[in-house]
This record gives C-alpha cells, structure tokens and sequence, in this order.
C-alpha cells in the first residue's frame, strides 16, 4: 500500500497579529462605577462579553497558566501561585516561584513555544510563567520584572506598551504578545474593590487601553492586529471585625498542627494540608463541619466542576473559604480588605473580557464563558495547530467576523500546516 502526504500550507499573509493583555484583578463590573470612555470605545469598536470564569483556585500564576495553555488547573499542574516542597517544607512566593522551571514545565506547552515550534515569532512582558524554560526553549523576546517592582506605575506602563508595540510588533514584527500589567488587583486587595483607591486605579487602566489603541493607530497596526484583553480574577471584599466569626484552624476543636506533615494556609481563602502518615482521617474529621463558612474536602471528593483534585500536586486535603472570609492558621495573619482566590461561581470572581481587531465582530455583547476557552481562540486567530487542551472555539467563534466564502461562521483555517494522507 502507497501512502501519499500531501502538506497544504496556508497563506500566512492573511495572519494578523495578535495582543494578550491581562489587568490583574480586573473584575468584570469595574467599569460600572467609573468613566471609562477608552474601554467604552472598545466595546463599540469591538467585542464585550457580559464577563468570563476563571479556572479554580482563582489566584493569578494557576489562572493566567490557564489562559496560555488552554487546560484546567488540575491538567497543567501550576496549582498555586506558590511552588513547595512537602519534604523540606521549602515555600517560595509568587516572584521566586517564577523561576522554578520544573513547576512550569510539567507537560503542558505555553502558546508562546507552540507558536515558535510552528514558525512565528512570539514574546512577553512581565506576563506570569514567562521566565520559565520550557521543554528546553524560552519566549525567544521577553521582560521579566526585577523583585520589588512597582506595578502601579503608569509612565512604566506606557514605555512597556512602547516596547511592545512600537519595538516588539513594529520593528521586530512578532506575530504573538502577551502583556501583564499588575493593576488593579493591588489596589483591590489593600483598600478593597469598593475602595475610591480602586475605582482611581480602574481610570488609570482606562487612560492606558487608550494609549494602547493609539500606538496601535501611530503604527499602522490597528488593520493587522487583535487585541484580547482579560485578567485572572475578581476581587471581594473581605468580612472582618466583632460581627464576624473568623476561620482560624487552630481554634478548631480536635484539630492540631501536629497531626500535619505540611500545610500551606495563610493565603486567602484557600488552603492545603499533608497530614502525617495515619492522621488524614482525624484531620478531615476534625476540620469537617468545624466552621459554617468552611469547605473540607478530601482531594478526590472535590466538586468535579472545580477540576481541582486529580494533580498529584494537589495535597489530600483542600480548603476553601465562603466569599470574604480567610482561613488563618495559628492566628489571623492576613489583613488585605480585599481578596480573590473563592469558588469560581461566585460572581466577584468572574473577570472582563474585551476584544477588538479585524478578526472581530463590532459593537458585540456575549455571554459568560469560561477562561480555558481562549486559548483555542488565540490559535485559530494565529492560525495555528494547538496542543492538546480542555477547551474549545465553540465558544468564541461567534465573536468573530466571518470571512470571504464562509458560510455564516468565521472560516479562517486553524491549522497553518495540514497534512492530507491518501492510501493507494
């Protein structure tokens, strides 16, 4: 039997490039309570869902890895904004832990190094995973932050758009971007989403879409490049003071801190236990129903719509807190008014999404959809073949505009390169 491999390449011509850009801790009702004329423009020029959910735990390295690879939490394995290890009880924070390759590197390829495998030129700014070294390969252009960074800065903001659109997409003609900007979730979390701190923070974001669009405009891009603009998580605000009957472990009765071999607690409303050989049934016992406003659950037995408990990352048993309570471990430690990190139902989780470009419908509203869902979106706007992943173009399609011999859907070929296999 003759087997013939007919390779049919696409005309890349009619690629356009494409922009990613996260506001961390932008929730989906932000623009509600403030004047937000350049984000209003957008949605007029462009696509507005009603809001998107994150994956679970919705804290921002897991959700923002979701967002690059297109797989739930519990597939890519970057399960907590923190790397650990059990045995040594080492614990890095959020900025150390963007150096541990091998907690990035666990199977599932960021679209920046599928983009490269596949001929396109890739880059990013300071977005969550970006220092990391993947399979062997790094995005070939990209700015990691230094430690102790300000991510307020907005005249920092503008010449990291500079870079990107002026330097990255202009000069060097990079195809694909992500781009990070830490606001407003920091504002969110000291003064609280009802804070006027951060609805000045929301007008900051507002003036920087704005620049963005007109970068884009000085340098001849605004026909050849998509903007997908989203964030990680919402924010809450956090129940505190004499009314409050506050979550701390070690008030629980029958629960100790001795029966544990490792615990990660003290970061939000979530948490993380490893008991001690034989202890995992009187630590469950113990804290389940131990708290009104606490959710125990051994890993296996975590709500399947939460897709957070088949990692052998995860610990046996996981925490999670009702909205705007914490869980504190030896004594309340934790003192931000505002929080993110709860189930992904609750509302205040939910993120905004915003779309403009050639590629999208104009002057759209869509319903909710889910975060994992963008990445097949981003592949079939670079026209590329995507990696094994949980989500799906089914729904985003209807965000985009149909093209020259489509038959009422977006007809641009997803695959760049395709191969036709004929027996004779």
């Amino acid at each position: 039997i003759k087997s013939a491999v007919v390779c049919v390449l696409s005309d890349s011509s009619a690629r356009n490039k494409l922009l990613l850009i996260s506001f961390d801790g932008f929730r989906w009702d932000y623009d509600r309570d403030v004047h937000t004329p350049h984000l209003d423009a957008m949605a007029v020029d462009g696509v507005k869902a009603q809001y998107v959910t994150p994956a679970f735990i919705t804290i921002t390295s897991p959700t923002h890895f979701t967002l690059l690879t297109g797989r739930y939490i519990e597939n890519h394995g970057v399960i907590h904004n923190m790397w650990f290890n059990t045995t040594t009880q080492e614990k890095k924070q959020y900025y150390q832990s963007q150096f541990v390759d091998s907690y990035w590197d666990n199977g599932s390829l960021p679209i920046w190094i599928t983009a490269q495998r596949q001929g396109l030129k890739a880059g990013s700014l300071h977005f969550p995973g970006t220092a990391a070294t993947y399979r062997g390969e790094t995005v070939e252009v990209k700015e990691v932050e230094p430690l102790f960074y300000d991510y307020s800065n907005e005249t920092d903001w503008r010449l990291n758009i500079d870079k990107v659109i002026g330097e990255w997409f202009h000069q060097q003609d990079l195809d694909f971007v992500s781009l990070y900007f830490g606001e407003p979730d920091l504002v969110g979390h000291r003064y609280g989403p009802d804070s006027p701190e951060r609805r000045e923070m929301v007008e900051q974001v507002d003036r920087t879409v704005g620049y963005i669009r007109e970068k884009a405009r000085q340098h001849g891009l605004t026909d050849r490049l998509n903007i997908i603009m989203t964030a990680d998580h919402g924010m809450t605000t956090v129940l505190r003071g004499g009314l409050v009957n506050e979550i701390i472990l070690s008030e629980i009765p029958g629960f100790s801190f001795k029966d544990l071999q490792f615990h990660l607690v003290d970061y939000g409303p979530t948490g993380m236990l490893l008991p001690k050989e034989g202890k995992l049934e009187t630590v469950y016992q113990a804290l389940k129903g131990g708290h009104p406003h606490l959710h125990v659950y051994k890993k296996e037995e975590m709500p399947e719509r939460l897709h957070y408990s088949k990692h052998p990352r995860l610990l046996p048993i996981i925490l999670f807190a009702d909205p705007g309570y914490v869980i504190n471990g030896f004594f309340p430690l934790q003192f931000n008014k505002g929080e993110h990190g709860f189930d992904n139902q609750v509302l205040d989780m939910k993120p905004f999404f915003r779309a403009v470009g050639p590629d999208f419908q104009k002057n759209l509203e869509v319903g909710p959809f889910e975060t994992v869902h963008v990445y097949a979106l981003m592949c079939h706007l670079l026209e590329m073949s995507p990696e094994v992943n949980d989500g799906s173009l089914d729904y985003t399609k209807h965000m985009l505009v149909p093209r020259s011999g489509a038959e009422g859907s977006h007809s641009k070929e997803p695959f760049h390169l395709q191969f036709r296999v004929s027996a004779a």
